[in-house]
């Protein structure tokens, strides 16, 4: 599924998620990227970028989202909440 967001989109980042992390969620959001959604809580989705896999939730009331956790897309990788 192809998810688009607005400009102006809020990206919180609860986690302390690098700047960098928070920016290229923000910018895929905004040019439109695909998204794989939480087959087990609504709003909730995966979204790649290269070698990277962002877990994120949009806020149906706010339309803000929320960065929660991010690993390697490679075979194996554990979530973590933030990288170091």
């Amino acid at each position: 599924m192809v998810l688009r967001l607005k400009q102006d989109v809020t990206v919180e980042n609860i986690r302390h998620h690098p700047a960098e992390d928070v920016a290229v969620v923000r910018d895929l959001l905004i040019a439109g990227a695909v998204v794989r959604p939480d087959p087990r809580r609504a709003h909730f989705y995966e979204l790649e970028e290269g070698n990277r896999v962002f877990y994120i939730h949009i806020s149906p009331v706010t339309g803000h989202v929320l960065l929660l956790a991010s690993w390697s897309a490679e075979p194996g990788a554990q979530p973590t909440a933030a990288r170091a």
